[in-house]
C-alpha cells in the first residue's frame, strides 16, 4: 500500500439512535433507529485492529454516540492505544458530568453542528426545537471546562443566505474551527434534492470562503464536501499573483491530505453494522469489520483501490487539470448519477483539455 493511503481519520458510527430527526441526515437517524452490532469487547477490538497497522484520527459518531452507556469507555480505551479520539455531537444532550467525562477518556476535540444563526433556522433544519439553545449551552459548557471544539455547518438554499453570519456565530461560540459542509443528498438528503444549491452559487461560496479563510487568523476554516474548492484556490491564487493585490496564502488540512475528495484515500466510515464506507456520505460498503480485518479491507477492497486510481475516473473529472487536487466529490458523484467515477456533479468548470476540443 502506498504511504499516501494510510487511514488518517475515521468516522465510526458508534450507535444510529439520535434524539433528533435532521432533514439531510445521511443516515436517517431516529430515536428507534438501529443500535450497534458492537458490543463494548467487540468495539475494543475493532480499536486493536484499526491501530495494529495505523494511527488515524477517531471520531465517535452516530446518530448521536452521547445515547451509548459506554462510549467513554470505548473512548478511553482507545485514547490508551494512543490514538487521537474525538466525538460528534448534536450538543443537546452535554452537560457539566458529560464533560468531566469527556475529559477523563482524553477526549481531544468534539464536533458540534450549527446550521443557521439564529434558533429558527437552525431548529427548522434540525426538526427540533430548543436544538439552536442546545448547541449554544454546550458551547459554554465546553468554554467552561478546556474541551476544544469545532463546529459542522450544512448548507442548502433554504441558509445558505445565513452563511457568513453562521461563521461569526461559530466564531463568538469560541469554536477553534469551522467546516462549512456542501450537501450531500444521501440519506434524508434524498428527499432534499431540490434544495442543493446550485453550481453557480457554489463556486461564488468557495470564493467568499477563499477570501474570508486569507484574513481569518483565530479559527481554522475548512470547506468539505466541496473538493472543487482546491482547484479554486490556486486559480484565486493565480489571479492575486498576477493582480498583485492579494497575498498568497498556504491551506491548512485537517487531515494531512493536499486533495479535495479524501474518501477512500485517507478517510472512511465504519457503520453502526461494521460496514466500511469510503466516507460518511458515500453508502457504499468496501466490506464488513465484522467479518474481514479493517486492513484487509483498506488496503484490497475494489472500491477503495478504484477510488484511488484516477485514471478510471469518467466525465470533466478524468480530463481536468486539477484532478490531483480535487478529484470531484465521488459520493455526489455516486448519488446523482449512480457511478461514483462519474464527474462531480457540482461543479462548472470546463477543464482545459476541453476548451480546447470545444474550439
Amino acid at each position: 500500500m502506498k504511504m499516501e493511503f494510510v487511514p488518517k481519520w475515521i468516522a465510526w458510527e458508534v450507535t444510529r439512535r439520535c434524539n433528533l430527526s435532521c432533514v439531510h441526515c445521511r443516515s436517517a437517524s431516529t430515536t428507534n433507529s438501529f443500535d450497534t452490532a458492537f458490543n463494548t469487547e467487540e468495539a475494543k477490538s475493532l480499536i486493536d485492529d484499526i491501530s495494529s497497522f495505523s494511527s488515524p484520527v477517531i471520531v465517535l459518531s452516530g446518530g448521536e454516540p452521547l445515547l451509548r452507556a459506554d462510549l467513554f469507555e470505548i473512548a478511553g480505551y482507545g485514547t490508551g492505544k494512543g490514538l487521537r479520539m474525538c466525538i460528534a455531537t448534536n450538543g443537546s444532550l452535554v452537560t457539566d458530568e458529560i464533560c468531566l467525562k469527556m475529559k477523563a477518556a482524553g477526549i481531544r476535540m468534539v464536533s458540534m453542528s450549527l446550521d443557521g444563526a439564529n434558533p429558527e433556522t437552525h431548529d427548522d433544519f434540525r426538526g427540533q426545537p430548543g436544538a439552536f439553545d442546545g448547541v449554544v449551552r454546550a458551547a459554554g459548557l465546553f468554554n467552561k471546562h478546556g474541551i476544544e471544539f469545532l463546529i459542522n455547518s450544512s448548507f442548502t438554499k433554504r441558509n445558505q443566505k445565513q452563511i457568513p453570519e453562521v461563521m461569526k456565530v461559530a466564531k463568538g461560540l469560541g469554536a477553534k474551527a469551522w467546516y462549512m459542509f456542501m450537501i450531500v443528498p444521501t440519506g434524508r438528503g434524498e428527499e432534499i434534492m431540490a434544495e442543493l444549491i446550485t453550481k453557480e452559487d457554489y463556486e461564488d461560496i468557495l470564493k467568499w470562503h477563499y477570501e474570508t479563510e486569507k484574513d481569518e487568523d483565530e479559527m481554522l476554516m475548512r470547506p468539505t464536501c466541496a473538493p472543487h474548492y482546491y482547484r479554486i484556490v490556486p486559480q484565486m491564487n493565480k489571479l492575486a499573483e498576477e493582480g498583485d493585490k492579494l497575498e498568497r496564502r498556504t491551506l491548512k488540512f485537517s487531515t494531512g491530505g493536499s486533495k479535495g475528495c479524501l474518501a477512500g484515500q485517507v478517510i472512511c466510515l465504519i457503520t453502526a453494522e461494521g460496514d466500511v464506507f469510503p466516507c460518511s456520505y458515500f453508502p457504499r460498503s468496501a466490506g464488513n469489520v465484522k467479518e474481514t480485518p479493517f486492513k484487509d479491507i483498506w488496503e484490497k477492497s475494489q472500491l477503495f483501490e478504484e477510488l484511488r486510481d484516477f485514471k478510471k475516473y469518467k466525465g470533466k473529472c478524468g480530463q481536468c487539470e486539477y484532478i490531483n487536487v480535487c478529484g470531484g466529490c465521488r459520493a455526489r458523484a455516486d448519488a446523482v448519477y449512480g457511478d461514483y467515477l462519474e464527474e462531480e456533479p457540482f461543479c462548472n468548470y470546463t477543464p482545459i483539455k476541453m476548451q480546447k476540443k470545444a474550439k
